[in-house]
């Protein structure tokens, strides 16, 4: 089932109770060991402005699963309150950071999300966890231009995740979340705004994001 997530303003949209698992560990080899959910796109980490947009949304707890962030960037997840956990092993890839951050969620409903997505918008993530619900699914994913899943940008029953951890050996989101046949929703077009799902792997990536975005002043 594929939908298209409306694009509107950044605000708490009434709902059910939903929390935030932010993934902002691993190694970022692409990136020559920098640490990638701290790097600025405009003038704000993209760690933070993914927080800033689960905020927005409505979430009521946010977790970030990675390692301890000093100076501006742990100040504002500070002020957002954020609870920072590792996953273990350190390092370990998405599969355990997720397991991680889980273990700390209360909600029947999750958002699971990469930090390094500049420009996704509380009310898309709103918007992507009424979808799951309304279609009764474990789950809704948005999907890039192209139809493929973002398996990092999604909205999930939280129980289907944690039965599916449980019970699945491997390290591939995909493997894990793709058998949950969640609702693939295709963000409009904003305007001559960036597309949400836009994600930074690679300083390429990055270069190309603060381009959108203009110099930061």
């Amino acid at each position: 089932m594929t939908g298209t997530a409306g694009a509107g303003p950044d605000a708490a949209i009434p709902g059910a109770a939903f929390d935030t698992v932010i993934l902002a560990g691993g190694s970022a080899a692409r990136m020559g060991g920098a640490d990638k959910p701290g790097i600025a796109v405009g003038r704000t980490a993209m760690l933070v402005l993914v927080a800033q947009a689960a905020a927005a949304a409505g979430t009521t707890r946010l977790i970030v699963v990675g390692p301890p962030r000093a100076g501006a960037v742990g100040d504002a997840l500070a002020e957002l309150g954020a609870v920072v956990v590792r996953e273990e092993p350190p390092g370990g890839g998405p599969v355990p950071a997720l397991r991680r951050g889980l273990a700390e969620t209360t909600a029947a409903w999750s958002l699971v999300l990469a930090a390094d997505l500049p420009f996704l918008r509380g009310a898309l993530l709103a918007d992507l966890l009424a979808r799951g619900r309304a279609a009764a699914a474990a789950g809704a994913v948005l999907t890039d231009d192209d139809g493929r899943p973002q398996w990092l940008a999604g909205g999930w029953q939280t129980g289907a995740l944690r039965v599916a951890l449980a019970a699945y050996p491997g390290n591939s989101l995909r493997g894990l979340l793709g058998p949950l046949a969640p609702v693939l929703v295709r963000a409009a077009a904003a305007g001559s705004g960036p597309p949400q799902w836009l994600d930074c792997d690679s300083p390429a990536d990055v270069a190309a994001a603060r381009r959108l975005v203009g110099p930061a002043e």
